[in-house]
């Protein structure tokens, strides 16, 4: 891709182990662009609840905590790295007691608020690929390209689940089910921000597609947009 195209915005949402951000880091790479997961960006306030004893349920108490959050991104050459404080969590924030609290801490509004307003702030200079469960309904409505990612639940449990061995993580499949489908159902039913497919968004099943064939689909949308924007 030219370094002189004109740059877009790209939303990824979907359900959580359909590859969401293997293909918009991959995505990212090829058009040269930025890649942001979002979700890190929770998952590094449900560490500080965690770590910090926070009873999050309590309004007042979570407000609280979240003027003594920072959160930042930084972009080296294998990717995103995640810091909260200024300590690097990128490791810490994919342990499985994060699964555990992410979806009740990402459901807060106070939570969406702040971490929406610096994914806005991210997007500001387009040339951005992110991915999330909000990401083309909620912080960037007006993005040029939207995907929506969906699979098969038993591949996501499989890919999850050998996502966690790979890591040293011993799990039965039965709690990894366990966990995606709360994940969902929280979700997906929380009043601020739900997960959903916007109207204007191209839907890709990734069940049975390899991460190559999923990128080329991608990119032959974004090549197509980008073709678009410059006429």
């Amino acid at each position: 891709m030219p370094t002189g195209h004109r740059k877009i915005i790209i939303a990824i949402d979907g359900y959580s182990a359909c590859g969401k951000s293997t293909l918009a880091r991959s995505l990212a790479k090829r058009l040269r662009y930025l890649h942001v997961d979002s979700g890190a960006m929770y998952r590094a306030v449900s560490l500080y609840v965690l770590e910090h004893k926070v009873n999050h349920r309590d309004v007042d108490e979570m407000q609280q905590a979240l003027n003594h959050i920072n959160i930042h991104l930084s972009f080296e050459k294998d990717g995103q790295v995640t810091w909260l404080n200024n300590e690097n969590v990128e490791s810490a924030i994919r342990e499985p007691r994060i699964n555990e609290i992410v979806s009740d801490v990402s459901t807060l509004s106070n939570v969406r608020k702040a971490m929406v307003a610096q994914q806005r702030r991210m997007g500001k200079e387009k040339g951005i690929v992110m991915d999330g469960r909000d990401i083309g309904t909620v912080v960037f409505p007006e993005a040029d390209l939207k995907l929506f990612l969906v699979s098969a639940l038993e591949v996501r449990v499989e890919r999850r689940w050998l996502e966690l061995q790979n890591k040293g993580i011993d799990v039965s499949k039965e709690k990894v089910k366990e966990n995606l489908l709360l994940r969902d159902q929280i979700d997906s039913t929380r009043s601020d921000s739900p997960l959903r497919k916007a109207e204007d968004a191209t839907e890709i099943d990734t069940s049975y597609l390899t991460p190559d064939e999923q990128l080329q689909i991608a990119y032959d949308l974004a090549r197509s947009v980008i073709a678009r924007e410059v006429e």
